[in-house]
Parts: structure tokens; C-alpha cells; sequence
């Protein structure tokens, strides 16, 4: 039986910086989806990848000075590697600096031209170099970006405008009879009112202002406008040929477009939900199923920002809690529609509440009682009683409530779904008592009935769980000993744990935190940070004049070791060493008496310049100087106490 196919994308990331955790739920989300829609028998295509062009990109480039493409070659790396840190189980990672992209986007406007959907003029307006955007005086307030907040500037040139007006009234009638085309349903009548209703704007689809971009080719100063190169990717990573028409091409283009659905940010549900579709229409391509315009994560109650120092990084996150932790609270507290809240605090809290304690205790607890009162073996359920009813009926309701979550793009819900069944498992617990049964030979059948129900809950619990955590999912499903994993395996009979086979050895899911120690660790670190960035930076010196590697070699270092140290008499700054060269032994005169006690530079191993004319300070002979580093501040130069004394230092 062939499988359905499904194919699902991300946004593509921008290639500007490092992914932080708003950023990364977008992945960590969308894989959720892709894993789920695999184990329900779907054959999925996940994509996912970088958006590497633009304005923002060359000027960051300038910034660190190199070239845009290494730029973006090593965020892009970053990028790819922390959707890898998360096991973001993607099936095509595509970049938009890509050759095959580049002469598809190039062959695309080239084709809009010779339709008439493209006309030359002049931009004068409003942009926002963050957002790649340009925006009407009415858009902007207070010469602010309506979407980022960040200032937006006069811009005026050259450019190629995409005719949106030839296209609006077909989008328009598409919203009204495709009503899950957009959702959640707050942004469609966003959308709706906002823009298309009110009028529909002509497309600034080029720049000359910049030159990192793809090129026009038929008009090299022009490079194309970042949003038609972005959004194309959803059609280029699957094989897209703009001079085929729909039934000449490849078989896995035909297979896999239109999309399922793009899961994108609420920010850029304009450029997907208009433009995307109407560039669509101009290739007399279908549309895709369903746009997902997913919330923000925001720090507490304020929009996440670097300038605001309130940045959490998912792979600094996952050093606390783990992979699968991150993964759990991103998809645990963000919203259907609204923005999700994330906090040190609210992480840890609900790590220690949800992993630890409703989750790892109950799979450890469970596996421990049938270890210690039936050496791991799994008995029949033969004894049921009115309460196990109660419990599976609990049980698939909340499979039943998961499905429908998941199916509707509600995630959040789903693992409110699973949270329920376990809370319920973790209860039953208490209202069997298994220890009580285990007392009374005559209660063992009705004991091994209570523990053969615990286990096959955990197991519809891990089933659920798997496209989430997929890593602790695995674990526990080898903890149970079963093979059994799934979805068609629950929601219906609670028999899908195999009787006389066996559970192995338990072991901790998720280790507790100590939530105010890990706190203060994390503060502190954030503090120091912030210090660090703020400290004024060091100018290069003028330093001294150039000298060649003969010069340098005239100058003899040498390991020794100091055996005798104490105060020059009526001289504050000085101390009198004895230094062991292990060939012979000096004298020598160093101003470090304000950094150091005698007693503590005894046994110190130092490197002695050996070969340094004699000479008196305060009537004391000296012969040769410690290597040391500062002005204000003098620090000795101290050697592994292994090292030999008397090697040349080089």
C-alpha cells in the first residue's frame, strides 16, 4: 500500500546570527509534527534550511571583515548545527546560495518579465534593513518598524515592482473558500483587513542598492529582492523547473507540491499568506494546504532581544536540562495563538514538575515494584477491578484527545493530553498501593493486574511522547523490554504489553535539579557576561620597534626554579632571590614585593632572562630578570612545577 505523502517546512532560517530558542522552537515544532505524521504512516518530506541574502547579510559581512559567502557558510554551519543538537529530523537542508537555487530564481524572473507580472520604476519609502522590508507612511509610526520596533529609514531607487494588484481579487476569493488555508484564524483576518481588502500594495521585487543577492540577468545592477528568493525555496528544494509546466515535471515535484503545510512566525505570515501565493499563481502552481503562522517565545512578558541582554540560546539550555528538556518546554508552553513565556526559572521549574517528578518517577517506581515482587517478569492481568475501568478510560481519552491536538497543529494541548494519562497512572499508584498487595499472597494476581496496567499506561505514555522527547521515548520503551511502539498499538485494547516477557533494569529519566543553586550559577554567568561585553576594550599598543629572529635568539632564556626569596632592607618595591639554573645558582633583584610574599614564591618555577648584564638596585647585585607581564599589575610568569631547570625557553 503506498503511504500518503506529506511534506512540511520550516521558515528558512535568516543567516544573520546564532538561532536562539524563539528561533529554534520553529524546528524543534515542525519536527514534532514530521516525526508524529511518520509514525501515523505518512511518507514525509521535511525541509528546512537558510536564508543567506540580503542587505543585513553584507553589512554584517562588512562588519566582520569578510566576504558574504564565508559569512554566511559558517552561520549557516551554526544554524544546521544546532537543528542538529536538537535532533531535528529533517529530510533536505537547502541554502539559498546554492547554484541550483540561484539559476531557478534567476529563470523565474526572468519568466515574470516576459508575462508582464514585473514592471521597472523607482522606490522611495520606508525600510527596515533587519527585516528586509519596505513600508508606506502609514505603516510606520514614529519611524519605527511595525514589525521588529527597530528604526526604519528613507530609502529611493531603482527597482522592479511585482504587479500584486493583477493577483489580489483571485487571493482574496481563495481565503473565502479555503477558511484552514491560514491559521490561526486571527491572522487570516489579519491579513484580510490589513492588506489585501484595503488595497494591495505593488511588490518591490529588486535592489540596487546593495549587490550581495541573486542577479538579474537581464539587468546585472538589479539583484533580487530577499523575499522572492526566500520563499522560493519550498519549490526549488523539491526539483522545481520554471520553464515546465506542472505535468512536465520531475516525479518527486508532482509527488510532494503543493506543501502540507509551512510552519512559520507570526512576523512573516504577510510575505507567506500574500506574496508566496501570489507568486504561486504567476507560475500556475498549486497553492499549499495550510499556512501556520505559530506565536513568539518572549523573555517573561518582553519580546526576546540581544539588546535587551535577555537572549536564551536552546544548546545553553540543553546544558542544564538536556536535549529533550528543551524540546519538551518549547513545545509545552507555547500557545495555539498567543505568545509562549520563557524564563530560567519557568524552565527549571517545569523541568523538575513534568521530567522529573509525573514522568521519571512513575516509569522508575513502576519498573521497580515489578522487579522487586516478580523479578522483572510481566504476569497476565487476571484480576481487574471496578477502578482499572476508570483508569482506561482515562487513558484513551487522552490518546483520543492527543490525535485531535496533533492533527490541528495544537501541540501544547497534546502534551496536556499526555500529562493527564500520567498524572492518572501516577495516582492509581496511590489508590492501588501496590506495596499493600504485596503483603498478601492471596492479592498477588490482583497485584500483578495493578503493575501489568502501569506499564502498558507508560508505554501509551512513551508512544505519545515520542515525537516530542524522542530520545527519552526510546529509553523507556527499552526499560519496558518492548518493541511495541505504535500508534496503532493504543488508544483501543490495553493489551499491548506482552505477558511473560520481561522489564529490564530501571534507570533515573531525568536527574532533579536544584533549582535555586542552578540559578544562582546561571546569574552569575549571565552577570559576568554582561561585564564582559560592557569592559572597555583593550587598544593595540604602540609597542617596540621590529627585530628579526637572530635578534631574538641573542636573548637567553633559560627554566629555573627560586630557592631563597626575601625583602631588599629600605627598599619597599624589591625582593632578593635565589634562583637554582640547576647548572649554577644567582642572584637576582626583582620590584615585585607589592604582589608577592617571599614565602609564597619559594619552590616557584620561572623563566630568567640568564644572559642580562649584571647590575646593582639599592646595592644589591643582580643578575638576570624574571619574566613577568603588566604595568600596574605584575604578574610572574610561572612554569609547571615539572618543568627541567636550565632549558632554553624559545
Amino acid at each position: 500500500m503506498t503511504k500518503p505523502k506529506y511534506y512540511i517546512t520550516t521558515a528558512i532560517a535568516y543567516a544573520s546570527a546564532k538561532p536562539h530558542i524563539g528561533n529554534t522552537y520553529e524546528a524543534i515544532a515542525t519536527d514534532a509534527i514530521a516525526r508524529y505524521k511518520r509514525a501515523k504512516g505518512y511518507d514525509v518530506f521535511f525541509c528546512t534550511g537558510t536564508d543567506e541574502h540580503g542587505q543585513k547579510i553584507e553589512n554584517c559581512a562588512a562588519a566582520a571583515g569578510i566576504a558574504p559567502q564565508a559569512y554566511v557558510d559558517n552561520v549557516a554551519g551554526v544554524i544546521k548545527g544546532m537543528w542538529d543538537k536538537m535532533n531535528v529530523s529533517y529530510d533536505y537542508f537547502i541554502r539559498t546560495t546554492d547554484d541550483y537555487h540561484v539559476k531557478t530564481i534567476q529563470k523565474i524572473f526572468e519568466r515574470f518579465l516576459r508575462q508582464g507580472d514585473i514592471y521597472k520604476g523607482y522606490y522611495e519609502g520606508w525600510y527596515c534593513t533587519p527585516c528586509e522590508s519596505f513600508f508606506t507612511d502609514t505603516q510606520v509610526t514614529d519611524g519605527k518598524c511595525p514589525d521588529c520596533g527597530r528604526p526604519v529609514k528613507q530609502a529611493k531607487e531603482e527597482a522592479y515592482f511585482f504587479n500584486m494588484q493583477k493577483y489580489a481579487p483571485r487571493l482574496i476569493e481563495y481565503f473565502e473558500t479555503h477558511p484552514g488555508f491560514l491559521e490561526p484564524e486571527a491572522r487570516k483576518k489579519e491579513m484580510l483587513n490589513n492588506f489585501l481588502l484595503s488595497g494591495l500594495q505593488d511588490l518591490c521585487v529588486s535592489r540596487t542598492s546593495f549587490t550581495w543577492g541573486i542577479q538579474v540577468p537581464s539587468d546585472p545592477k538589479h539583484v533580487v529582492y530577499v523575499w522572492l528568493d526566500a520563499l522560493v525555496n519550498y519549490i526549488t528544494a523539491i526539483g522545481y523547473d520554471p520553464d515546465k509546466s506542472f505535468e512536465e515535471q520531475s516525479e518527486q515535484f508532482k509527488k510532494l507540491w503543493p506543501a502540507d503545510v509551512h510552519m512559520i512566525g507570526k512576523d512573516i505570515v504577510r510575505f507567506h499568506s500574500i506574496y508566496w501565493p501570489i507568486f504561486l499563481m504567476a507560475l500556475d502552481l498549486p497553492l499549499p494546504e495550510k499556512i501556520f503562522g505559530h506565536p513568539w517565545f518572549n523573555f517573561g512578558a518582553d519580546k526576546m532581544s540581544k539588546s535587551r541582554g535577555n537572549v536564551i540560546y536552546a544548546d545553553k539550555l540543553s546544558e542544564y536540562v538536556g536535549v529533550d528538556g528543551v524540546r519538551y518546554y518549547a513545545l509545552a508552553e507555547m500557545p495555539f495563538a498567543s505568545d509562549g513565556s520563557i524564563t530560567w526559572e519557568s524552565v527549571l521549574a517545569r523541568y523538575n514538575t513534568d521530567l522529573v517528578n509525573t514522568l521519571g518517577n512513575l516509569v522508575k517506581r513502576t519498573l521497580d515494584m515489578q522487579k522487586k515482587y516478580f523479578d522483572k517478569k510481566i504476569e497476565a492481568p487476571t484480576a481487574p477491578e471496578a477502578l482499572d475501568d476508570d483508569f482506561k478510560a482515562v487513558c484513551a481519552e487522552a490518546v483520543k484527545t492527543y490525535y485531535e491536538a496533533m492533527d490541528s497543529y495544537h501541540i501544547a494541548d497534546a502534551i496536556d493530553a499526555i500529562l493527564s494519562l500520567l498524572r492518572r497512572a501516577n495516582k492509581y499508584i496511590d489508590e492501588t498501593q501496590p506495596w499493600v498487595l504485596a503483603k498478601n499472597e492471596e492479592s498477588r494476581a490482583r497485584l500483578a493486574t495493578v503493575l501489568y496496567n502501569l506499564l502498558e499506561s507508560i508505554r501509551w505514555g512513551a508512544v505519545m511522547l515520542a515525537p516530542m522527547i524522542p530520545e527519552t521515548a526510546a529509553t523507556i520503551f527499552a526499560q519496558l523490554g518492548t518493541e511495541n511502539t505504535s500508534f496503532e498499538s493504543i488508544g483501543g485494547e490495553f493489551n499491548g504489553t506482552e505477558a511473560g516477557a520481561s522489564v529490564n533494569d530501571s534507570a533515573v529519566l531525568f536527574a532533579r535539579i536544584d533549582e535555586a543553586k542552578t540559578l544562582e550559577g546561571i546569574y552569575a554567568e549571565i552577570e559576568a557576561a554582561r561585564k564582559a561585553a560592557e569592559a572597555p576594550k583593550i587598544e593595540k599598543p604602540e609597542g617596540c620597534a621590529i627585530i628579526g629572529f637572530d635578534d631574538f635568539m641573542k636573548v637567553e632564556l633559560r627554566t629555573a626554579q627560586i630557592t631563597e626569596c626575601e625583602p631588599v632592607p629600605k627598599a619597599k618595591k624589591l625582593l632578593k632571590l635565589k634562583v637554582d639554573l640547576g647548572y649554577e645558582t644567582r642572584q637576582v633583584v626583582s620590584g615585585i614585593a607589592k604582589f608577592y610574599k617571599p614565602e609564597d614564591l619559594i619552590g616557584k618555577k620561572i623563566i630568567l632572562v640568564a644572559n642580562l648584564a649584571p647590575a646593582k638596585l639599592c646595592g644589591v647585585e643582580s643578575e638576570g630578570m624574571l619574566l613577568a607581564s603588566g604595568e600596574e599589575t605584575v604578574r610572574v610568569i610561572f612554569l609547571d612545577p615539572e618543568t627541567p631547570l636550565g632549558e632554553r625557553v624559545r
